[in-house]
């Protein structure tokens, strides 16, 4: 059933506006994606599965620009462990964390500044990134290296050296996620996280880097599926009107655009119903629907607008509401069609930047037994937990291609579980051991293998690829502070002392 009369009508125009819909495909636009812009959509998403190279996307783009040309083109593109574009073959550019670490704001500019001239010349203008978050909770098993620390400030002047360089390109930033995702324990993916702490404690800590990120000129804002009692002890961030309107537009004076995090995801979904909980997000004072990164079909973005146009007809959406948030949308879309790349063509030119960031990042510690860097074929053993699905399990990560192409006859194996240490020490016979880990101390598993391999084989060389919060271990330890493309390749030159 449909409530679509015609398509110049301005309630609908309106409920298609407000909707960042994804689709399937990497070559063609599909007929229904080109009507519904033709019907009022202001917005389009990009995920991994429309990915294959710059130039496709760029190609891609091309197509749906056709339709609208002042059409606002997203992507969740952080860079590090969480990569869109090169979802594939892992990111030219460190993530968040190996930024925060060397702590060098003007890095951290070029570095975003560098992937905005990228994502522009692709034809994308809004990035939902960078992760404002203050990895408070070094359990927080949805963040992590995707933060630029556990200390305010620093995370502050960070995001706000990234919004600069990223908007110098013309492509939007939005910091997320508000009003903060750091201190939980829990995957919002999954249910509604609570971050149970006072207001002084949210305000010193969580909302300092958005207050930066805002000061800086972030021209969206994400929001999180996380419910923070001090600031409303009945709604998640997303759905909550203190939040979004109270505290956000009227307390720090927020103008532009606040768009929600992936409403599939069973934080909202699965507590208050998919199409209920997008009518909500708007009614709290959300202005964009993120939808796509699971359903991405034409019947999603049917129900969807007709959820609005039914809420609005009901009363229980103020039709004021809907067009403000659609006029939101439409006014960044104007901005992005004026700011962004000329040049379409996907090609950028590889400044190298990624991996002069990747290598200053590196942390490498010599263990009380000591031995010299690998010179021959290793064996690298690679403990890999189960991937967050905002990181996806598409992305190849570790040392091992890179050790290959040093060494040619280098031997590899993943483990995971109790009796992982056991199993690489039996696949490894003779040779030296390459340890890859992630997040060694959210796993128990992982740190055991690392002491059985330690033990037994003490020139056993560590590279730890999310947050070092363990103790370093082996002959030689390497925190890269993310597994990017780039920061493997810097571990890997770390390993062979090149």
């Amino acid at each position: 059933m449909t409530t679509l009369t015609h398509a110049g009508d301005t309630l609908t125009r309106n409920a298609l506006a407000v909707l960042q819909p994804g689709f399937d495909g990497t070559t063609a636009v599909p007929d229904w994606l080109r009507r519904r812009i033709g019907e009022g959509l202001a917005s389009v998403s990009l995920f991994g599965r429309n990915v294959q190279t710059a130039e496709q996307v760029a190609a891609l783009t091309a197509q749906l620009r056709a339709e609208r040309d002042d059409l606002l083109i997203a992507i969740d593109e952080e860079s590090g462990d969480v990569t869109r574009l090169e979802v594939r073959t892992g990111s030219s550019y460190p993530g968040n964390h190996a930024l925060g670490a060397v702590d060098d704001t003007a890095l951290t500019r070029e570095v975003a500044a560098d992937l905005g001239r990228r994502l522009a010349a692709c034809g994308i203008n809004l990035n939902w990134a960078p992760s404002a978050d203050v990895n408070a909770n070094p359990d927080n098993p949805v963040i992590g290296v995707r933060s630029f620390g556990a200390d305010p400030d620093l995370v502050a002047r960070h995001t706000a050296a990234y919004v600069e360089g990223m908007q110098s390109s013309g492509v939007a930033t939005s910091a997320k996620h508000f009003p903060g995702h750091g201190d939980t324990a829990i995957d919002s993916h999954h249910s509604v996280p609570v971050i149970d702490v006072d207001r002084d404690v949210l305000n010193s800590r969580d909302l300092a880097p958005f207050r930066a990120a805002i000061a800086a000129g972030t021209r969206a804002v994400m929001s999180a599926h996380v419910l923070a009692p001090a600031l409303d002890p009945d709604n998640p961030g997303t759905l909550s009107r203190r939040i979004l309107t109270g505290l956000l537009r009227e307390e720090f004076g927020y103008e532009g655009l606040i768009v929600t995090d992936g409403m599939d995801m069973q934080a909202i979904a699965g507590t208050y119903g998919f199409e209920r909980g997008c009518v909500l997000a708007i009614a709290a004072g959300a202005d964009a629907i993120c939808t796509g990164g699971g359903p991405s079909d034409e019947g999603t973005v049917l129900r969807l607008r007709d959820a609005f146009v039914a809420a609005v007809r009901s009363g229980e959406l103020p039709e004021e509401r809907l067009a403000e948030a659609a006029d939101r949308v439409r006014a960044l879309a104007g901005w992005a069609s004026v700011s962004g790349a000329t040049d379409l063509s996907g090609g950028a030119p590889d400044t190298g930047i990624g991996l002069v960031a990747a290598r200053r990042a590196l942390t490498v510690t010599r263990g009380d037994t000591y031995a010299a860097p690998v010179s021959e074929a290793p064996y690298v053993a690679t403990f890999s937990p189960v991937p967050n699905i905002a990181v996806g399990d598409e992305t190849p990560w570790g040392v091992t291609a890179e050790l290959e192409r040093r060494f040619p006859g280098t031997t590899s194996g993943t483990f995971s579980g109790d009796g992982s240490g056991d199993r690489a020490l039996a696949a490894a016979g003779e040779r030296r051991i390459v340890a890859v880990v992630r997040d060694a101390h959210r796993h128990g598993w992982m740190a055991d293998a690392l002491t059985t391999l330690v033990s037994a084989r003490p020139d056993t060389v560590v590279v730890e690829m999310g947050v070092p919060q363990s103790a370093p271990t082996g002959a030689i330890h390497i925190a890269t502070r993310g597994a990017s493309r780039v920061c493997g390749q810097a571990a890997a030159e770390a390993v062979t002392g090149a």
